[in-house]
C-alpha cells in the first residue's frame, strides 16, 4: 500500500470521527432545546414526527459536513 492511500484512509477516518462528534453534540443540543424528552418520544411513544425532525436535522448536518470536507 502506498503512502498516499494510507494518508487518504487516515483522513477519511479522522473526518468520520469529527462528523460523529458533531452529530452527538447536535443531538445533545436538540435534547436541551426541545421541551420534550426525545428518547421517550421515539422509543416509548413512537412519535413519527420527532423521528422525521431528527432525521431532517441530521441530513442537514451531513450536507454541511460534506461540503466542508469537500
Amino acid at each position: 500500500m502506498s503512502y498516499l492511500n494510507v494518508q487518504n484512509i487516515l483522513g477519511s477516518v479522522v473526518y468520520s470521527a469529527i462528523g460523529v462528534v458533531i452529530f452527538a453534540v447536535a443531538y445533545k443540543l436538540m435534547a436541551l432545546v426541545f421541551p420534550f424528552d426525545i428518547a421517550k418520544e421515539l422509543s416509548e411513544d413512537h412519535n413519527t414526527a420527532v423521528g422525521v425532525l431528527l432525521g431532517s436535522v441530521m441530513i442537514g448536518l451531513a450536507i454541511i459536513i460534506a461540503a466542508a470536507i469537500h
